[in-house]
């Protein structure tokens, strides 16, 4: 069958060049910057970014409306039809890049908000790039997309709140989590609600943050999906992964497991462990 839509998505989507290559998934890269040096979201390596995050916060921003409008016409000029996904609007101006761009091409655009992040987003762009591939319409896709995104649900343990202090993209809960942490010196626990990053809870110590974690992903159960992400913790990553493969007995490898990128990275620090979980219909 015929392939007439190709996906478009931003790098916060912490997908690796296996997968994008597999799926033909175009990426529009965020922006990084360290004081006055600025980089394109894969220009440098995790250990260069972390290197360079010792020295100085990092700050990111999306791409601009001219890279949205260049990947779009590569796929319009070949009579196709483009849905662009983006990491969620309420923590990222990328969603408004990437609409901004689409009036440029009628109806052969079409833009989704994912209301996630990293592998959330992620595997919401892979879904929609094999329902592409298997020649859906960019309406069954968004229809698919919309399922999920409702069902999807992720969370996030934080070693620490200072990046998200610095970056400011949790002001809502900011204050209270960095009372309740810095006189009890706990670990704050973090979800992703329609878009928005919203304070779940908090733990005195990590141990305990990822026994509440498992906690939920066993009362989700059953799933379809499972990632883990992580930023900086790759040992415990596959740990805490084998642990809930074998918690709710599924299939340990169809869970996705990867190292964020700098979009979640400079936000949420070095030290974090994130799920995403898709409960079964």
């Amino acid at each position: 069958m015929e392939q007439k839509v190709h996906i478009i998505t931003d790098s916060a989507c912490d997908l690796g060049r296996e997968l994008l290559e597999r799926f033909k998934i175009a990426v529009a890269p965020l922006i990084v910057r360290f004081g006055t040096e600025t980089y394109e979201d894969g220009e440098l390596s995790m250990d260069e970014y972390w290197e360079k995050a010792k020295e100085t916060h990092p700050q990111t921003s999306q791409p601009s409306v001219g890279t949205f409008e260049s990947l779009y016409e590569r796929v319009v000029e070949q009579g196709k039809q483009v849905l662009c996904l983006t990491v969620t609007s309420k923590h990222s101006g990328t969603f408004n890049s990437a609409f901004a761009a689409a009036q440029r091409f009628g109806e052969a655009v079409r833009t989704f908000d994912s209301h996630s992040l990293s592998l959330g987003q992620g595997f919401m762009a892979v879904i929609a790039a094999k329902a592409a591939k298997a020649g859906q319409s960019l309406s069954e896709i968004t229809s698919t997309l919309e399922d999920l995104r409702e069902r999807m649900q992720v969370t996030i343990i934080l070693d620490t709140l200072e990046n998200l202090r610095l970056g400011g993209r949790a002001a809502a809960f900011i204050g209270v989590a960095e009372r309740m942490t810095q006189a009890l010196n706990i670990k704050t626990i973090v979800n992703v609600v329609e878009g928005q990053l919203q304070l779940m809870g908090a733990a005195r110590s990590f141990k305990k943050a990822l026994k509440r974690l498992s906690s939920t992903i066993e009362e989700m159960a059953p799933l379809e999906h499972l990632a883990v992400a992580h930023t900086r913790r790759q040992e415990l990553a596959e740990e805490f992964a084998d642990r809930l493969a074998e918690m709710i007995s599924f299939p340990r490898e169809r869970i996705w497991l990867a190292e964020a990128g700098p979009a979640l990275s400079s936000h949420a620090g070095a030290g974090v462990i994130g799920v995403m979980a898709v409960p079964a219909r």
